[in-house]
């Protein structure tokens, strides 16, 4: 370091990173993330002798709440200079360890022997991090760590290993439509705020009138949020084009250009670029490799490496067949959706032509509610897949699945939704022996529970199948979700 840096260069970033030091003010939005009631509760169990790695794309707020953290433990007290915010993206710190800052900031600024707050943005771009975070939770009792990414850097496998039992994962995903509603100030609807979608099996008709009049204005917001997705810059913005600019710039172009060649050492970008234009052409549909890389000119091994990569930058959902009563799949046919229906439409130039075109809007709203389960359910740790069956090709869009649950969504997003005893939904809880699915809906005149003959138990309790309108799906959902961190 004496060799190639100035000391008073480095602590100028350091400072400038951490203008609490010198009791600066600085601005951070009121609004707040689920993901920062996760990371303060993780903070405050002093028991836990882990780091918290907050993981999500690029663009949603993870360096928002590593502020609203440093802005929460400066208002209760702590000491400003214990409290360490530094972006490992910055030219200067990418060239520099972890270990050689942190010595630095304890010769001048902090001591190491006492608690310290440690906030690491962008952690992927320092060498060998896990190997260091791992030194730190295991050396230095008197350090909290939360360290921020944007793509998963290394294989879980990998992480796994060098990380076991010192890291918890809190996934920052785009917004919920819950969020997406509250960070642009929209009129919230008059519901109980712990209402969740499994209370609604026990709704009287009425009760679903009552709740779809209450919902109703949430309609016009869920087509914008459908549009725009849920970034937290682009979602305040009202100029579509400006928003899906933005998008491609920001989110798409930079990590299939920049993050893939820097980080995962990608060398035919152009590849990779053709193939996530696939995916946004293919969202929810199952990728064969070999048919992909016919179509884009390449070998299925490219596809399959660059399918993993996707995965791991948190561009794409990979979901995987699901096996009934046993029987073992011999070949994965994956399907594969983006993490957000706003990348696609920003990628593929859709506008509010789209609203109209019930094909396309079937995608967006499969995609957006595939967003929600994965954001409710993480805690569960489930398996998120789908079923087809080989002889009829009956489907089920989404199973989300635990030891102790099984729940399929089939998502109907139109004007007259086949909802009868022939579909998909019906033949695989009829086949894995399920008493609770989802019909999702686009009206909200097609809300309520039916049953179907032939489906009961040994006890003669029937299947409940619970039509619900995706709007009212994802609030309650995004709403629940903020309640699973509050417990």
């Amino acid at each position: 370091m004496k060799d190639f840096f100035n000391r008073d260069e480095i602590l100028n970033v350091l400072q400038g990173f951490n203008p609490w030091w010198a009791n600066k003010s600085y601005a951070v939005p009121e609004f707040r993330r689920i993901a920062f009631e996760a990371c303060r509760k993780y903070l405050e169990d002093m028991a836990l002798k882990r780091a918290v790695l907050l993981s999500g794309p690029r663009r949603v707020g993870k360096t928002t709440v590593l502020l609203q953290i440093a802005d929460e433990l400066v208002k209760s007290g702590k000491d400003p200079k214990s409290i360490f915010y530094i972006s490992l993206d910055h030219p200067l710190l990418k060239l520099l360890s972890i270990r050689k800052v942190l010595s630095l900031y304890g010769e001048s600024v902090y001591p190491t022997n006492k608690p310290t707050y440690l906030l690491f943005d962008e952690i992927q771009y320092s060498n060998e991090w896990e190997t260091e975070i791992k030194l730190l939770v295991d050396h230095q009792p008197n350090y909290r760590i939360i360290a921020t990414g944007s793509a998963s850097v290394t294989h879980r496998e990998q992480l796994a290993e060098s990380g076991v039992g010192r890291w918890i994962t809190v996934p920052i995903p785009t917004l919920s439509f819950y969020e997406f509603v509250h960070i642009r100030g929209e009129h919230l609807p008059d519901i109980l705020p712990t209402l969740k979608p499994s209370d609604l099996f026990s709704f009287s008709q009425e009760a679903f009138i009552d709740l779809a009049v209450r919902c109703r204005e949430l309609q016009p917001s869920f087509q914008q949020y459908l549009l725009v997705g849920g970034f937290p810059e682009t979602a305040l913005l009202k100029n579509i084009g400006l928003c899906q600019r933005l998008l491609r710039e920001d989110v798409v172009e930079r990590v299939l250009k920049r993050d893939m060649t820097a980080l995962f050492g990608v060398r035919k970008v152009a590849e990779l670029e053709k193939l996530f234009i696939y995916l946004c052409l293919h969202s929810g549909s199952i990728v064969a490799h070999k048919t992909c890389a016919d179509a884009l000119e390449t070998s299925p091994a490219t596809v399959s490496s660059h399918l993993i990569l996707l995965e791991q930058a948190n561009l794409i959902y990979r979901l995987t067949p699901a096996e009934i009563t046993g029987k073992k799949i011999l070949k994965a046919r994956n399907k594969y959706y983006l993490v957000d229906a706003a990348l696609r439409n920003a990628v593929l130039l859709r506008g509010e032509e789209i609203l109209t075109n019930p094909e396309e809007m079937g995608v967006i709203a499969e995609t957006t509610v595939l967003r929600h389960l994965y954001a409710y359910y993480y805690r569960d740790v489930p398996a998120i897949v789908y079923w087809r069956d080989p002889v009829s090709q009956k489907e089920v869009d989404i199973i989300v699945r635990s030891p102790n649950f099984t729940f399929p969504f089939e998502v109907k997003y139109r004007e007259k939704p086949n909802l009868g005893s022939t579909s998909g939904l019906v033949a695989f809880c009829r086949l894995a022996d399920v008493k609770k699915a989802y019909w999702v809906t686009k009206l909200d005149k097609d809300f309520g529970v039916t049953q179907f003959e032939g489906l009961e138990d040994e006890y003669g309790r029937p299947t409940e199948f619970l039509k619900i309108p995706a709007h009212i799906l994802c609030y309650l959902l995004g709403q629940a979700e903020r309640l699973l961190w509050k417990e």
